[in-house]
């Protein structure tokens, strides 16, 4: 078993969803129940993978890339198949293993029109693939691929099954990313052909190879460094999206399906921070340290600025939007100040917020298909119709807004406590200040989740909704796509340590490098 998993573990995990989705397009579409156990048997094989890989996983050798596949690939520009795993991807790949299936569950009875369950499902799996291979990917080219393969699935999603302005959103959607994206790959090409040329033989130079290139990019000009790292700057930013690069994600949320909603909030966000974590910041550390202080700076402006517009929003599921530009705001600052504990708080934050975000556009999702609305002014009184349902986003609201015992507090509070002290070459009055601003952040940020929580959940139903017979509450398969989530939702709030003694030992050799240059 174990050289199983070293050889073909990884590489399991990241095809085996595009077998199931052409298994799936083998089989007609009338068979419905027969697509929904396909896509459902394959997300559970990649998640049983998964566990596999953890329980074989050297957590004394975290900082460790593990289950390496190095492979030929592309060798006219030495682009090779190498994928590994250490403590930096593995929480990332669990969440995206854990998401998917419960997002293929929630489906089961809650397709969106048009009723096209193969295409829908289909469209799921080759999502999984790309945010799995992201996550596992050690080559740039490989990683670009991956970073990209996403992009049409979620197109698709957003544009065929969305809601009144889909066309709009989803094209928002994919220009947007797709312009931060062509950047990001001029930046991967710029450091190919700038790192050291002096070595070709030993294989340090020309290089896509993530774990050569911090080695191989010493050497290049820091006036080439900044603007290599500006290029990636505009690549996972817009992906986070950091501020003002995030209008394309109200859109997409509000118009996108319940399950795109999902996967878009838990996982697809967290690509870009974790392209910083993982290439930006290892590979051009001195970059790192002169861009910081303006990461920095949007970090905070988002956390306001989000919390504000979500003060502005008449419809829940666009004010659930707008809170993931102010925490994704938290992870962003968490990484600006490029310490092992900022680092280290940026991750947890990732992991928290793609499940209680996701729970919140869960429990909306359901809460349209009853009411037909998410517009706050109709809502209220769900804790008398749907008593379950209310006391579920009573729990994920006070999880999002970073109430102590929730994996929420976790993801934010951390990141405020390194900005007082961040690495070493960077302007401690000036993250002091952002701690401040970002502490002013979670009060905003209890305000409107309070104020949402209280305007949908508390008094009596409307007079149009008081008879309804739809507004029933969760079902069978809610309840198993939910539990899950809520259960590690209380679990990380209690012992965060669960999770950040994955990531410190990969965190701490990236924070190790920062700190070889700025001292």
């Amino acid at each position: 078993m174990e050289d199983f998993l070293n050889d073909w573990g990884l590489s399991a995990a990241v095809f085996l969803p595009l077998v199931g989705a052409a298994v799936m397009a083998l089989i007609p579409r009338a068979e419905e129940q027969l697509h929904k156990t396909i896509a459902l048997l394959t997300t559970l094989v990649v998640a049983g993978v998964g566990v596999a890989l953890v329980a074989n996983f050297d957590f004394d050798r975290g900082d460790e890339l593990q289950f390496v596949v190095d492979a030929s690939w592309i060798d006219v520009i030495n682009s090779r198949f190498i994928v590994g795993l250490d403590g930096i991807s593995l929480p990332l790949l669990l969440l995206t293993m854990l998401v998917v299936p419960l997002c293929v569950v929630y489906s089961w009875n809650h397709f969106p029109e048009p009723h096209n369950p193969k295409a829908f499902l289909i469209l799921i799996l080759i999502l999984q693939t790309g945010m799995i291979g992201t996550f596992v990917a050690q080559d740039l080219i490989l990683f670009f691929v991956f970073f990209e393969v996403v992009l049409l699935p979620m197109y698709f999603m957003i544009g065929v099954w969305g809601g009144e302005q889909r066309q709009y959103a989803s094209i928002k959607f994919f220009l947007y990313t797709l312009f931060g994206s062509a950047l990001m790959l001029v930046s991967f090409l710029a450091l190919y052909f700038l790192a050291d040329g002096t070595d070709t033989i030993a294989g340090v130079a020309n290089t896509f190879d993530m774990r050569a290139l911090p080695e191989a990019a010493s050497g290049i000009a820091k006036t080439s460094q900044l603007w290599i790292f500006g290029g990636m700057f505009l690549g996972f930013g817009i992906k986070v999206p950091i501020f003002p690069f995030h209008t394309w994600l109200p859109d997409a949320h509000t118009q996108a399906p319940t399950v795109g909603s999902v996967i878009l909030a838990a996982v697809l966000l967290k690509l870009g921070t974790y392209g910083f974590i993982r290439i930006a910041i290892p590979t051009l550390p001195e970059a790192a340290i002169e861009w910081a202080p303006f990461i920095g700076a949007l970090a905070v402006i988002g956390i306001i600025y989000g919390a504000l517009c979500c003060l502005a929003q008449t419809d829940m599921k666009r004010l659930i939007a707008f809170s993931s530009v102010a925490h994704m705001g938290f992870t962003m600052l968490g990484i600006a100040t490029l310490t092992d504990f900022g680092m280290n708080a940026a991750i947890f934050g990732m992991v928290a917020h793609g499940l209680i975000t996701g729970m919140l556009f869960f429990v909306a999702g359901s809460m349209k298909e009853r009411y037909h609305t998410l517009e706050i002014q109709r809502l209220g009184g769900l804790l008398v119709s749907a008593p379950k349902m209310g006391w579920i986003l009573g729990l994920s609201t006070m999880a999002s807004l970073g109430l102590p015992g929730l994996a929420g507090f976790w993801g934010e509070v951390p990141a405020i406590l390194a900005s007082y002290n961040p690495a070493e070459g960077l302007s401690v009055p000036l993250f002091r200040t952002y701690m401040v601003i970002a502490a002013i952040g979670t009060v905003f940020a209890a305000g409107y989740l309070l104020w949402l929580y209280q305007r949908t959940a508390f008094g009596t139903p409307k007079e149009e909704f008081a008879e309804d017979p739809h507004i029933t509450d969760v079902t069978g398969p809610e309840w198993i796509a939910w539990l899950p989530m809520i259960a590690l939702i209380l679990v990380l709030g209690v012992y965060p340590n669960l999770l950040f003694d994955i990531t410190d030992p990969a965190v701490g050799v990236v924070s190790e490098l920062v700190a070889g240059v700025g001292s």
